[in-house]
């Protein structure tokens, strides 16, 4: 039982820092692409790629819960 616990613990830090890590990455590259956007408007298309990005470390840490969680 306490393995169990112990893998739920790891599973939510896991989502929960990528979730914190991702956040700030795309804060400052948000503020970045409006910046560049002000300045040259045909940056839209990069600037919502380069935003759009951080969200896949996300979906890394929900990957790597799902597999702690059927691990359990």
């Amino acid at each position: 039982m306490a393995d169990a616990g112990l893998i739920a613990i790891g599973a939510g830090i896991a989502v929960g820092l990528t979730g914190l890590a991702s956040a700030f990455a795309e804060k400052e590259i948000g503020a970045a692409a409006i910046g560049a956007m002000a300045e040259n408007e045909k940056l839209f298309g990069k600037g919502l790629i380069l935003t759009v990005i951080p969200e896949t470390i996300v979906i890394f840490g929900m990957v790597v819960a799902i597999l702690l969680w059927l691990n359990m």
